[in-house]
């Protein structure tokens, strides 16, 4: 079965599909699927579960890159030319 990596908007990658997560010092981490048979990777760095999402980047209004991007660039809009 192929992997599917989807980003949720403002929240977690959720994948689908048999892969495996390694560490940075190479260990395998087992990532166990939750009930919609995916598993959530943290996205916003927030989470006690890191790499995996505990849903933290609902309380503290996390905003994926496209969101906060465009935020940044409307809040440049009006510096007049201030950087």
């Amino acid at each position: 079965m192929a992997v599917t990596i989807k980003v949720r908007k403002d929240g977690p990658y959720l994948v689908d599909g048999e892969f495996t997560l390694i560490d940075h010092e190479g260990n395998v981490i087992e990532a166990k699927p939750g009930k919609n048979g995916n598993v959530s990777l943290c996205r916003c760095g927030a989470s006690s579960r890191k790499p995996f999402c505990d849903g933290t980047h609902s309380r503290i209004g996390f905003k994926g890159a496209e969101e906060a991007a465009a935020a940044f660039d409307a809040g440049k809009a009006g510096t007049s030319g201030q950087v």
